[in-house]
């Protein structure tokens, strides 16, 4: 079986790609189903973020091509022009990729901590849908290990800067006096969460927060001093905000260019600058031909993030150390799972040709037959039954000159001293 991970993410794909390959959290259990369902596949696992949708499968041998064909086609998506932008990666090269992921360093933001806990998240639903068998769960467990040995020993999780943090940063530039700017933020999540929280460490003392569920906004909100309100008062809302930044599950665009134009009207064309986190969009893209709007989508922010990356450059190189040695722990557990395999199945084959054998000599004893002529029949049987299979190898190996096989054999069959204990 082969280890699988296949996916696009930012550097692969464009916002409007991302978007259109993501899976909403209504969709996870039907796609886990479905994929799982493959005759290729046998265990798998779905990560869907804004920057990156990424499978996680282990399959018959060359199944990539099966799964990239069923991403397509659940998305009703041509596969030549998704094969154009997604990634592949096999056994040892997929485990250090979900690695790298899980530590933030294929990031947008490197470094960045929310990809854990959403990777912990499609790791349960994974669970949840019975999408995991012993590779996928090893190889997570080994995962979440070296996220926190990372997390503990470099400097990559000190300051966290995210997604979230790059936008209020860039939004900081904008405005001569941060403190008196006015904010709405759209959307409840973590996102948001970490977004409200670096724009009141910044100073934004006027927060409002406008989510599905209001109960959820009020959570948010009344932790930072500010309100929340529900959807339905969003346009209210855009004509007091100077900065509003959204980060929702929503299928389609809550702000439109009509409602961004009233609102503009109404505060006497003072400028509003717009960052729209979420895939699918949350902002209508044309709102961004509007005078007096700066709209940015999270392909916008990377300016902002590539200053971060250089300040968490040698953390990550100190990371990259850290999996490798993470990916080496999981090969070697690998290979002593492959090889309990064999061995049980070994084992299992040996015992079932001396069941057999024993039931034959009980039975002849029960007949009256002479016991020694019984035992003897029945060590020269179980040798013969025992042996077979390895002799009728080892002369086929010697035709074809398979002499690591024959060295193999050698190892396995007459190095070792009988033992004379049992």
């Amino acid at each position: 079986m082969t280890l699988l991970a296949l996916g696009i993410n930012h550097r692969t794909a464009t916002v409007e790609v991302r978007e259109q390959v993501s899976f909403s959290p209504a969709q996870l259990d039907m796609a886990l189903s479905e994929l799982r369902g493959l005759p290729q596949v046998r265990e798998a696992a779905v990560l869907s973020t804004c920057n990156r949708t990424e499978l996680y499968c282990v399959t018959e041998p060359q199944g990539e091509a099966a799964v990239l064909d069923w991403l397509g086609r659940f998305h009703d998506l041509p596969v030549a022009d998704l094969s154009m932008c997604a990634y592949h990666y096999l056994d040892n090269d997929a485990a250090r990729h979900l690695m790298r992921v899980a530590v933030g360093l294929d990031s947008m933001v490197l470094g960045e901590p929310q990809i854990l806990g959403q990777l912990k998240d499609a790791y349960q639903a994974s669970r949840h849908a019975k999408g995991l068998g012993k590779e996928l769960e090893c190889l997570f467990q080994h995962t979440f290990a070296v996220a926190k040995q990372v997390r503990t020993e470099t400097g990559i999780g000190r300051n966290p800067v995210s997604v979230a943090y790059a936008a209020v940063s860039l939004a900081s530039r904008i405005f001569d006096d941060f403190g008196r700017a006015r904010a709405l933020l759209i959307g409840a999540g973590e996102t948001i969460e970490l977004v409200a929280r670096h724009l009141h460490e910044a100073g934004v003392r006027q927060i409002t927060v406008a989510n599905r569920t209001r109960e959820r906004a009020e959570l948010l909100a009344g932790g930072l001093g500010g309100r929340a309100i529900a959807l339905d008062g969003i346009p209210d809302a855009l004509v007091e905000a100077d900065i509003v930044i959204s980060s929702t599950a929503a299928p389609l665009p809550i702000i439109g260019k009509g409602m961004v134009e009233r609102a503009l009207k109404k505060r006497r064309h003072r400028p509003i600058f717009m960052v729209d986190i979420a895939v699918p969009r949350d902002i209508e893209p044309e709102v961004g031909k509007l005078s007096d709007i700066f709209l940015y989508s999270v392909d916008d922010l990377q300016e902002v993030i590539a200053e971060n990356r250089r300040h968490r450059q040698v953390a990550a190189d100190q990371a990259e150390s850290l999996i490798e040695h993470g990916v080496g722990a999981w090969l070697h557990e690998r290979r002593i799972r492959s090889g309990g395999e064999l061995i049980h199945d070994f084992r299992t084959r040996g015992e079932s040709l001396r069941d057999l054998s024993l039931e034959q000599a009980l039975s002849r004893l029960g007949q009256g037959e002479d016991p020694e002529a019984v035992v003897r029949r029945l060590a020269h049987q179980l040798t013969n039954r025992l042996l077979h299979r390895p002799t009728v190898a080892l002369r086929e190996a010697a035709s074809v000159e398979r002499h690591d096989l024959l060295e193999a054999a050698g190892a396995l069959l007459l190095d070792a001293a009988p033992d004379k204990t049992r």
